[in-house]
C-alpha cells in the first residue's frame, strides 16, 4: 500500500453506548510517543452508531486527528463492515502504522484489515517501541509459550499493524481538547454484511469483574490447594476494596472461573497494588501483571521467581499470612 502520511492510528473500539473502550484511550499514549518518533500525528479511528462520548474522550486524551464514521449499521460490531470501512480509509489516508487493542473484536479486525492491505500483523503485543532510523514498529510479544519475548518488525511492508493487549499501558492525563475531527461519510450495504447478531448473552463473572480497570487486584496460584483456598483471599479483596484475580493454574484446575485469570493467556493487568497469593511467578503470569506500579508477593518458597518482580515479599504460608493481614488493615481502617 502506498503510504502518503507518517501518521499513527489507534483504532478505538466503541461501547453500545457511543463511548471509547479503555484499552483504545490506553494506546493514545504509546501512540503519541510513537507518531512523534515517526514524524507523524496521532489519529484516532472511531467507527460506531452515536459515537459523540467517544470523540469526547479521545479528544480529551491527546489525539492530534479524529476520523469519524457513522452509521446504523455500525451499532455493533461485524467484522465485513468494519473491515470494509478501515480498508478505505487506509487506502485514502495511507498512514503508516496502526495499533488496535486486543480485545475479542481487536484480535478479530486485525488479521481481516493485514490480508486485505497485504501486509504484517504482530498480534498480543505487550510492548512497542520505534526504530528512529528506519521508523519500524518494534512490536515486542511473548513467544514460545511465553517462555521467552520476540520482538518483530515489519520493514517492507506498510501500514504496519499490531495488536496490543489492553491493560498494558497506562491511560493519558486528559488535556485540552484540541483534536481536529474529520467525518467521513462511509456506509455499507446490508448485503455486504453476511453475520448479524441475534442476541447477546452476557456471562455474569465477565460482567461484574473489571481486572483491567482494577486498582488493586489480590490473586491466588497453585497455592491456595483448592477452591476454598481463595476464602482467605476474598476476604483480604474485601477489606482492601480490591477485585480477585488468579493464575491460570488455578482457573484450569477448576477452582475459580476464567474470568478472574491474570496472564498470557487471560487478561493483562496494571493496578496500583498487585498481592500475589501462592503463585510461584511462571513467565505466563508475569506477561500479564509486570506494569503493576507496586507488586506485594506471598509464597512459602524463597526462591519463587514471584520474588524477582516483587516490591516487597512474604515468606510464609498464605492461610498464616492472609488472615493477619486482613486483620491489621481491618483494624487500620477501622
Amino acid at each position: 500500500m502506498e503510504v502518503k502520511s507518517k501518521d499513527l492510528w489507534v483504532f478505538i473500539e466503541t461501547k453500545e453506548d457511543g463511548s471509547a473502550k479503555k484499552v483504545g484511550l490506553e494506546l493514545l499514549s504509546p501512540g503519541k510517543d510513537m507518531a512523534g518518533k515517526q514524524g507523524g500525528n496521532l489519529a484516532a479511528i472511531i467507527i460506531g452508531n452515536h459515537v459523540t462520548p467517544a470523540i469526547e474522550a479521545v479528544s480529551a486524551h491527546g489525539a492530534d486527528k479524529i476520523i469519524v464514521v457513522e452509521g446504523e449499521e455500525y451499532q455493533n460490531y461485524s467484522t465485513d463492515a468494519y473491515t470494509a470501512v478501515i480498508e478505505q480509509l487506509v487506502k485514502k489516508y495511507g498512514p503508516t502504522s496502526m495499533l488496535i487493542g486486543a480485545t475479542n473484536n481487536g484480535r478479530d479486525l486485525g488479521p481481516r484489515i493485514a490480508c486485505r492491505l497485504k501486509t504484517g500483523l504482530t498480534a498480543d503485543c505487550t510492548s512497542l517501541d520505534i526504530d528512529e532510523q528506519t521508523g519500524n514498529v518494534a512490536w515486542t510479544r511473548p513467544a514460545f509459550g511465553g517462555n521467552l519475548m520476540a520482538t518483530i518488525m515489519c520493514p517492507d511492508h506498510r501500514p504496519q499493524l499490531g495488536t496490543v493487549r489492553p491493560g498494558v499501558f497506562k491511560m493519558p492525563d486528559e488535556a485540552i481538547s484540541h483534536a481536529e475531527i474529520i467525518r467521513e461519510n462511509i456506509h455499507i450495504p446490508k448485503s455486504d454484511i453476511r453475520t448479524q447478531i441475534l442476541e447477546l448473552i452476557k456471562e455474569m463473572d465477565a460482567e461484574t469483574i473489571d481486572l483491567e480497570g482494577a486498582q488493586i487486584i489480590v490473586s491466588g496460584g497453585r497455592g491456595v490447594k483448592g477452591p476454598e483456598g481463595f476464602a482467605p483471599i476474598k476476604a483480604l479483596a474485601e477489606v482492601l476494596g480490591a477485585t480477585v484475580g488468579a493464575s491460570r493454574a488455578a482457573v484450569d484446575a477448576g477452582w475459580i472461573s476464567h474470568p478472574h485469570q491474570v496472564g498470557q493467556t487471560g487478561k493483562t493487568v496494571g493496578p496500583k497494588l498487585y498481592i500475589a497469593c501462592g503463585i510461584s511467578g511462571a513467565i505466563q503470569h508475569l506477561a500479564g501483571m509486570s506494569s503493576s506500579d507496586v507488586v506485594i508477593a506471598i509464597n512459602k518458597d524463597p526462591d519463587a521467581p514471584i520474588f524477582g518482580v516483587a516490591d516487597y515479599g512474604i515468606v510464609g504460608d498464605l492461610f498464616e499470612v492472609l488472615p493477619v493481614l486482613t486483620e491489621e488493615i481491618r483494624k487500620a481502617k477501622a
